[in-house]
């Protein structure tokens, strides 16, 4: 039972995987040893009347078994662990590169309490896939053939009954465990449900207080609840019967062998230590059988849960591949042209963007204007590369937008989106992100945004904490806070999304004054739905329906 993603990276951990089986094979021979002393302390004590000093190499040796047996159990479990614990942080960070690098327009379509349960208590079942039922596995390779071996060396008969018996053991579990996939399955998803319904519900809390409908959501919370335990209850009842049956058939290929031994032994067909010896290995042969059995449900908890981060990775990795130059000279201000672009988010959707074409000259401020859907988000989402073009060039300076690379493009642009994230810490922090600032710096960027009185009135000032998600402020206060942010960021292309909603008139007069004097020094492109916005531009696009349908000069009142 392997799954594509985690067999490649089960491969990765060559190391990990070479110590499974070489502690798995140091332990088939402390099992052998340990019966091979037993049988003979027996047949030397019981039957040979040797002497108990004679005996005592054995018993150390059955001891010195016995013990390393232990260890190599504990150690295969500790080695299972740990390749889970490497895999673990591995998956995670392919998933989350993957989403960092495709961007916000391209991160798949996934409820986030979905994401993050699978992200988070979703790959625990990769913990028991490594080191249960893998462990059990490794052990599968290694102590089944060499017993095989050593048992055709002693007796034909236990050896063909071992080899005949053997095969229903993983015949039985794939009959079971197709069954039991399908539950585990449906079980899964309940369990990403669940948890992303949950996070819904205490993201909108307030809202469902105010519309009365929390009651509401608490009876679907407790019903999902209890299809959850009933598919939980479903797998166990599988695990149990999965784990009966091949206790049955394990425990009647024993006794076959034992009938057949004791047969032999008392017709003098076989000798009493090889006989005993046989009796013993018998059960350690079929043990790993059991146990990987026990642990075929765990084992497809971890499939599953790399199936599901196999198809999140398939889905954020769908963008093309460029390839980027190491440096590119890059203008204060920036001319921009736009030549013949297309983007469609899918096939089975019109196109957001159509043979689009325009030039922004450097310093230049455009508004671009448009209903819903006209395609002005996506050329800001084409400009900052989070997606890229079906067809057509975007030009930065006469250099190939697809060419420059991502971070220092990103590192010229200043961005206030059509809704802010603010993060939980200071006000000093939310408008610097951080960055080490020169004194007075973030005051000057705050002051440009029209915070400077409003920040000064609070007991702790700019050290004041504000809530994750601007928690505590109002809509006009946070988004001036991302138009601080801007400022603070002094780079040569300012991109604004809607910047002036939640603003009033006073407020919105004073930041296009701002915008004024740094245009001197920047191009600037505005979406707009104002108004007053598009009349403090330079030029006026208009965007429908993905297509550049007018294009003007605005000519001042």
């Amino acid at each position: 039972m392997f799954q594509a993603l985690l067999w490649q990276e089960l491969r990765s951990q060559a190391r990990l995987m070479a110590g499974l089986f070489v502690v798995s094979g140091v332990s088939c021979l402390c099992i052998i040893v340990q019966a091979y002393c037993f049988a003979a302390i027996v047949n030397g004590a019981f039957l040979s009347g040797s002497p108990l000093v004679d005996l005592m190499p054995l018993f150390a040796a059955m001891l010195a078994a016995a013990l390393g047996k232990a260890f190599t159990h504990r150690a295969n479990e500790e080695l299972g662990f740990r390749l889970a614990a490497a895999i673990k942080t591995s998956l995670r960070q392919q998933v989350l590169s993957r989403l960092f690098a495709s961007g916000p327009a391209t991160v798949p379509r996934q409820r986030t309490g979905e994401v993050l349960q699978l992200l988070g208590d979703g790959m625990d079942g990769i913990d028991d896939y490594c080191g249960k039922y893998l462990t059990q596995f490794s052990y599968i390779l290694v102590i089944p053939p060499v017993m095989l071996v050593i048992v055709f060396s002693l007796d034909y008969t236990a050896m063909f009954i071992l080899l005949v018996t053997a095969p229903l053991i993983p015949l039985f579990m794939i009959l079971i465990g197709r069954w039991a996939e399908q539950i585990q399955a449906r079980q899964w998803h309940l369990l990403q449900v669940l948890g992303g319904h949950f996070l819904d519900v205490l993201i909108g809390l307030s809202t469902l207080k105010a519309w009365g409908r929390s009651e509401e959501q608490t009876l679907v919370i407790t019903r999902l609840s209890d299809k959850l335990r009933s598919s939980s209850l479903s797998v166990l009842r599988v695990a149990f019967l999965s784990a009966l049956t091949l206790e049955l058939l394990t425990t009647l290929s024993t006794a076959v062998i034992a009938v057949t031994v004791g047969l032999k032994l008392l017709f003098g067909q076989l000798a009493f230590q090889q006989a005993l010896f046989i009796l013993l290995l018998a059960p350690e042969f079929y043990l790993p059988f059991r146990q990987l059995g026990a642990h075929y449900h765990a084992g497809l908890a971890g499939i599953n849960a790399a199936e599901r981060i196999e198809s999140l990775l398939a889905a954020a990795a769908d963008r093309p591949i460029v390839i980027e130059s190491a440096n590119a000279p890059i203008h204060k201000p920036p001319a921009i042209e736009f030549d013949n672009v297309s983007f469609s988010y899918a096939t089975d959707r019109p196109p957001a963007l159509r043979n689009v074409s325009f030039a922004v000259a450097p310093g230049e401020q455009v508004a671009l204007i448009g209903p819903s859907g006209s395609g002005k988000s996506t050329l800001f989402d084409l400009l900052l590369k989070f997606i890229h073009p079906d067809s057509g060039e975007i030009l930065i300076d006469g250099h190939r937008l697809s060419s420059l690379p991502t971070e220092q493009w990103r590192n010229c642009i200043a961005y206030v989106p059509q809704f802010p994230n603010l993060f939980q810490g200071t006000l000093r922090d939310n408008i610097s992100f951080g960055a080490t600032s020169s004194p007075g710096q973030v005051e000057l960027a705050a002051a440009r945004a029209g915070l400077e009185n409003w920040i000064e009135q609070l007991p702790a000032g700019y050290d004041t904490v504000i809530g994750e998600g601007g928690r505590g402020l109002s809509g006009g206060e946070a988004k001036r806070i991302a138009i601080a942010r801007a400022f603070f960021r002094d780079a040569p292309l300012l991109l604004l999304d809607e910047a002036m909603t939640s603003l009033d008139p006073r407020n919105e007069n004073a930041i296009q004054q701002e915008i004024r004097e740094l245009q001197k020094n920047r191009t600037v492109l505005v979406i707009a739905h104002r108004l007053s916005t598009a009349r403090s531009a330079d030029r006026v696009l208009t965007l429908h329906d993905g297509q550049l349908i007018e294009a003007g000069v605005v000519t001042p009142c």
